[in-house]
């Protein structure tokens, strides 16, 4: 996991460590309560919350949902307070080096606001499947900004290129996926 922000790499991830301790505890779960909600193994959990291990996109986003949660709002709640004015150089960015997934929280969530805007890149080659949405009803927006992209949300599939504009409301299950000669790169609103 990668971020750059001011905390480094090793403090954020305590720090998200201690946050999913904080949000299990908070709901009364047990570590195999939280593997049942999430589908996380139990193993997988016990060594994110010691920070043993980094978080992978498709872990980070069924822990999301399981505590209904976006990404941005957990990686949020582990980071601190923001700025209402957000910097490129201090925009959040967190990177999937297995799934060659990097992200950018371009504005950060807040509690007193409902909309957050992502730069997101997928290298070729690549799906992340997220079983269920961190709250169910979320609006997105996604607007390819280079290359392909296949987006199924709840079994509809819609190709992508540069330029389209896809909105949904996210009920279910969705799955980004690249061709494999070509990454994409796609702005994504979240209300």
């Amino acid at each position: 996991m990668e971020i750059n922000v001011d905390l480094p790499e090793t403090r954020l991830e305590q720090r998200l460590a201690e946050q999913i301790k904080l949000l299990r505890a908070g709901r009364g779960w047990s570590l195999d309560e939280l593997a049942r909600q999430s589908g996380v193994s139990r193993a997988t959990l016990s060594r994110l919350e010691n920070a043993e291990v980094s978080a992978t996109a498709a872990v980070l986003g069924r822990l999301a949902a399981a505590f209904g949660l976006t990404i941005s709002r957990l990686l949020y709640l582990a980071e601190g307070d923001f700025e209402p004015l957000v910097r490129r150089t201090h925009q959040q960015q967190w990177q999937d080096p297995e799934v060659a997934f990097r992200r950018r929280s371009v504005s950060p969530p807040a509690e007193a606001l409902s909309g957050e805007v992502l730069e997101c890149a997928l290298g070729p080659g690549v799906t992340i499947d997220y079983p269920m949405p961190p709250r169910r009803g979320l609006e997105h927006h996604l607007v390819l900004l280079e290359g392909r992209l296949r987006i199924e949300v709840e079994g509809r599939v819609h190709d992508l290129g540069s330029g389209d504009c896809l909105r949904y409301r996210l009920h279910g299950p969705s799955s980004f996926a690249t061709a494999e000669d070509a990454a994409a790169r796609y702005l994504l609103f979240v209300v």
